[in-house]
């Protein structure tokens, strides 16, 4: 064993790191064992984890094996404290990041990813929302975390103290040391890539397959992935857009003669039902985490009586899906009806800053005020730079309330009753001028906070996402009872639409019952206690409120009317959740994952997937339509200029 005391650190290293990652998974089987054992083959998390957890150990072992290995003694000796500090650093890290693991997982249904990085940037809503919801685990995690760091610190010199061996025999077995990490930090030596972590799918389930990784390499992953913004036209499989963009046409309501401009594919004439000459306002009114489930009128809770009484003055989508489980997700669908993909949303990418279309840049150009109006602050997940850049001239958030007359102030900011006072305040402010605006609600947000008094709780104790749901409703309610009594309100068309459900979980590789939303429009000339009941998707929504807002637009939207689609058009929805994507056709959902064949499930009732034979003209679809959205955003196709 002298022969190789040199290589004791490494060992140990790689040897507690197994220990942290093994015991992580263990106990995480037994958090969501209910879930899990419902899987086939779950068992296979257990060996795919060990050889994922390796590649990463390994992957972080190669620096210091080089200099443990190629330094003469006296050199390795001055750098024992880098040496050490080195392995407690990444010890400490990997700690952490598995004792942040299940509330992710409880929150997200998945280990930490890039939303776990991005969250880091906004402090003051973050800290307060962990602060509120998840102090004990917080305080649990910070000794646990200090004590472990304590004992490598006590045990560093028997731990990761570098024998003695001789310079000779250390490079004679340098060879062998480097082979053996950079095999186990590849898995391979005959696949032309090193295994990533596609190859820890196995199952179907989103949540069992993540647990076959470790979150210190899932959110690695996700640093690395960065560097390919916009460029998700190859995670699914290859096409060239010229096979793509006809695809992604046959799915659109516009005809050929429609399209105006060859560089620009999409960009078409969308045509409105009347004209008029004083065309309507648009208020879209985007709801956090409204899901369908919680919606009487669409057979979920009893929570939102305002909003079920609202939906005799207008048309109900009952069968409306989110395109995402985040709120620039939801922004990026209603505001520009841009298709997802598995990059960040539009709403944070850097090519779509500026000239990018938004429902604000087409109106603002017809001469209407444009607004976005939230409680919190606009710069967070880049709302206020990207509504800035893209046709938005006002926005009002969190510092331009008057605490003196605003109802309640929480973690996400002003409370949704304070936001919607403060929309019919400022729409009274334009008199005639048109204006369409975005106004949007936080309350419905973890920690769950509003103003006492305001409505009976649904339950026990009072900061519950139930009670938050009917909190939410009170304010849409009260919104529209202040609304009816001005000038503007007869010459407007209200868009009610969630920007996506609460947390979104599922046993499927894309928990589609999850992406159920509620959508409402009321105002002229929309038809009155209606129910459109063909599946439809978020992007399809602004074409179908602009065919009623009394003038023609250009747009490079691939969302349908829905108004004018023939009975016999099938329904289409597309939804993304993390890296994988789900095609939907009516019954039949292609499910796409990074560098994996598509699978085909037949859904009942959203929650009994199928599996049936790949229809590859289907999936071919599928896969256009991120191609398309790739190619488009890259090439900065998506706007209305000529």
């Amino acid at each position: 064993m002298k022969k190789i005391a040199h290589l004791k650190p490494i060992v140990n290293f790689l040897l507690l790191g197994l220990c942290i990652t093994t015991l992580s998974r263990i106990v995480l089987f037994f958090l969501f064992k209910e879930r899990v054992v419902a899987t086939e083959n779950y068992g296979y998390l257990f060996p795919i984890g060990l050889r994922m957890d390796m590649i990463l150990l390994c992957y972080i072992s190669l620096l210091p094996a080089v200099l443990i290995s190629l330094f003469p003694e006296k050199w390795v000796y001055k750098i024992q404290s880098f040496l050490t500090v080195y392995f407690i650093f990444f010890l400490s890290l990997l700690l952490f990041f598995e004792l942040a693991t299940p509330n992710f997982i409880a929150q997200y249904d998945t280990r930490p990813n890039q939303l776990f990085i991005e969250y880091l940037i906004y402090p003051k809503e973050v800290i307060g929302m962990l602060y509120k919801g998840y102090l004990p685990s917080i305080l649990a995690t910070i000794v646990f975390l200090l004590a472990f760091i304590y004992a490598l610190i006590r045990f560093r010199k028997q731990l990761f103290g570098v024998g003695n061996t001789s310079y000779k025999t250390k490079i004679l077995l340098f060879p062998l040391v480097a082979f053996l990490l950079f095999f186990g930090a590849r898995s391979s030596l005959t696949s032309k890539r090193p295994i990533n972590a596609s190859n820890a799918i196995f199952s179907t389930d989103q949540l069992t397959n993540c647990l076959g990784l470790n979150s210190f390499y899932t959110l690695g992953f996700a640093v690395y992935s960065l560097k390919n913004e916009g460029n998700s036209d190859k995670m699914y499989g290859k096409m060239k857009p010229e096979e793509a963009i006809p695809r992604v046409k046959r799915y659109m309501d516009a005809k050929p003669e429609d399209f105006v401009d060859a560089n620009f594919p999409l960009l078409h004439k969308s045509k409105s039902d009347t004209i008029l000459h004083k065309p309507y306002n648009i208020v879209i009114i985007l709801e956090e985490s409204l899901g369908a489930e919680y919606v009487g009128s669409l057979g979920g809770l009893p929570l939102t009586p305002e909003f079920d009484k609202l939906t005799k003055e207008g048309t109900l989508f009952t069968n409306m899906y989110s395109t995402g489980t985040r709120s620039v997700r939801g922004i990026e669908a209603v505001v520009t009806g841009f298709l997802p993909s598995p990059s960040e949303s539009v709403v944070k990418l850097n090519n779509s800053q500026k000239d990018f279309y938004t429902i604000a840049s087409l109106l603002k150009a017809k001469g209407y005020d444009t607004s976005f109006i939230y409680g919190g602050m606009a710069n967070f997940d880049n709302m206020g730079a990207f509504f800035n850049g893209n046709g938005f001239s006002t926005i009002i958030d969190e510092p331009q309330y008057n605490p003196k007359t605003s109802a309640f102030h929480g973690t996400w900011g002003w409370s949704d009753e304070d936001v919607m006072v403060k929309a019919n305040t400022y729409f009274k402010t334009l008199k005639d001028k048109p204006f369409v605006s975005l106004v949007f609600s936080s309350s419905n947000h973890e920690p769950f906070e509003f103003p006492d008094g305001r409505i009976q709780l649904y339950e026990k104790p009072k900061n519950t996402v139930h009670n938050a749901m009917k909190y939410a409703d009170y304010a849409i309610g009260k919104f529209f009872a202040l609304a009816k009594k001005e000038a503007y309100y007869k010459n407007t068309i209200f868009l009610v639409i969630a920007d996506h459900n609460t947390r979104t979980y599922g046993k499927h590789l894309v928990p589609i019952h999850k992406f159920h939303i509620p959508a409402l429009l009321i105002g002229p000339n929309i038809p009155k206690n209606t129910k459109y009941e063909k599946l439809c998707s978020q992007i399809d929504i602004q074409p179908t409120t602009l065919s009623k807002i009394g003038m023609n637009v250009i747009t490079p939207m691939p969302g349908r009317n829905l108004f004018r689609l023939p009975a016999t058009t099938q329904g289409r929805a597309i939804m993304q959740f993390h890296d994988v994507n789900a095609f939907r056709v009516e019954d039949q959902v292609v499910i796409m994952q990074p560098h994996k064949e598509p699978l085909q499930f037949k859904v009942s009732k959203d929650t009994i997937f199928t599996p049936v034979p790949l229809n590859k003209e289907l999936a071919k679809d599928a896969l256009s339509h991120v191609i398309t959205a790739s190619y488009l955003y890259k090439k900065s196709k998506y706007s209305t200029q000529k």
